[in-house]
């Protein structure tokens, strides 16, 4: 019995020994892998060293170099009259390889423990996937509130050339607070998209989203929104706040504000109403006949604009489409740069209805709020949900006014838009309905290489 157990033990060892062999020679194989720009450096390094030795017999007029070689001429002949050529030779060329690959692992070995945590993927898995990123296609999402940082959570696997184009229009909750104590652009959609881009997106989306439970002047705030409001008071504005926060936060890609100006939402009513202020439009519980803001036509940020002339791929939504989606387009020249864009454009449409902005609407009426608002088509798709909610789910959103997006797919190709039909949807043991990030990222994903390798 013991001596099976012990032959068991000993296989086990085995197996393991062998397995973790063949993952280190695994990752080693990797670093052979092409585009990571380190073969060519250590080519150069061991360049550096032979043009460096050549210099250096220069420099001494080559009489020690001539005994050294004369000495090794000599070793190298009794070694051969004894050993053939054809033997010594690849044995001398073997053991020198095998030198200089002892010599790079054990460096690049102690340069992996320096640079790499306990626990965190290998060195060269992270060199890999900081290369693919880098060189995805540039990304320009638009939008705000939580639909926007959804998307971004699943979009950053595919790039880091991302950037977020945000709503600055809120006005309530902490950020409105803020707004009007500190007269800083609202600052709690571009905290989302930040923390939906950095790497630590757990903790770091903990604690951004953390809200102050008590203290004068600091109940209701988030973290995130007062760390915001700092940066841009140290740096002058929003824009360069949230640039020193990327980098403080290390996310992967950019987050840009729309416009800087002081922009406020307004909605004309089909009752006649006009209601002003961003969270008062969705509160007044009527049906949205006309949406503009004040100023009229507010400048864009030229980074914005920048980013979606060199875009490849441009996202609108999902989002609140009259105070989320909308609002950026209401700036001319993001609109103009879209309209100019021969990149793929999509408009990723809710799931469900919104009471207050778009009760009773289907995919079409979204797509043409959107034209209505711009003036003029900006998008070339539309991504509708596939899969009707559970019934519990429907129930509970009935109770509130809200119902699934009915797809009518006549009117959609009246308007001369392509539908891409999938099921993105997460639905929590609740009945609360989300898109899944990771699953509207594959699909938005999935769309863009077949219009990208279509062209």
């Amino acid at each position: 019995m013991s001596i099976g157990f012990l032959r068991q033990a000993l296989n086990a060892l085995q197996k393991q020994s062998r397995r973790r062999t063949s993952h280190r020679v695994n990752q080693w194989f990797k670093w052979l892998s092409p585009g990571l720009s380190v073969k060519r450096w250590l080519l150069i390094s061991v360049g550096g060293v032979i043009l460096a030795s050549l210099g250096f017999a220069i420099w001494i007029r080559l009489t020690p170099i001539f005994w050294a070689i004369k000495f090794l001429r000599g070793i190298l002949g009794f070694i051969t009259d004894i050993v053939p050529y054809y033997i010594s030779g690849p044995l001398v060329v073997l053991g020198g390889l095998l030198l200089l690959l002892w010599g790079q692992t054990r460096t690049v070995s102690s340069i992996t423990q320096v640079l790499r945590s306990e626990g965190d993927e290998e060195l060269i898995d992270v060199l890999m996937a900081h290369r693919r990123l880098h060189r995805g296609p540039k990304i320009v999402a638009i939008g705000g509130g939580t639909g926007l940082s959804t998307l971004l959570r699943g979009l950053k696997v595919y790039s880091a050339n991302i950037t977020a184009i945000v709503t600055v229009a809120d006005d309530g909750g902490s950020s409105g607070r803020l707004r009007q104590e500190f007269g800083v652009l609202p600052p709690g959609d571009i905290r989302n998209c930040l923390a939906a881009l950095a790497d630590e997106e757990k903790l770091l989306t903990e604690l951004f989203q953390y809200r102050f439970k008590a203290g004068e002047g600091l109940l209701g705030h988030s973290f995130g929104n007062l760390f915001l409001t700092a940066m841009s008071d140290i740096t002058g504005d929003l824009e360069r706040g949230v640039a020193a926060s990327s980098k403080v936060l290390a996310i992967r890609g950019q987050v840009l504000p729309a416009t800087l100006s002081d922009v406020r939402l307004w909605a004309e009513l089909s009752d006649g109403r006009r209601i002003q202020g961003e969270s008062k439009i969705t509160e007044a519980g009527g049906s949205i006949v006309k949406i503009g803001c004040i100023p009229e036509n507010p400048p864009g940020l030229p980074a914005a604009i920048k980013a979606i002339k060199e875009a490849d791929y441009i996202i609108m939504g999902p989002g609140s489409l009259y105070t989320s989606v909308i609002p950026n387009l209401l700036v001319p020249e993001i609109a103009d740069a879209i309209a100019a864009s021969e990149a793929p454009r999509i408009y990723v449409c809710n799931i469900m209805t919104q009471p207050g902005e778009t009760q009773g609407y289907t995919v079409a009426d979204h797509i043409r709020a959107i034209d209505l608002a711009c003036g003029r088509p900006l998008f070339n798709a539309v991504l509708v949900h596939k899969k009707s909610p559970s019934p519990r789910a429907l129930i509970r959103y009935a109770q509130q006014q809200s119902h699934p997006v009915f797809l009518d797919r006549e009117a959609i190709a009246q308007l001369g838009r392509r539908i891409v039909l999938a099921n993105v949807m997460h639905e929590d043991e609740t009945g609360c309905v989300r898109h899944n990030p990771q699953r509207l990222a594959r699909v938005l994903w999935r769309w863009y290489s077949g219009a990208h390798h279509g062209k």
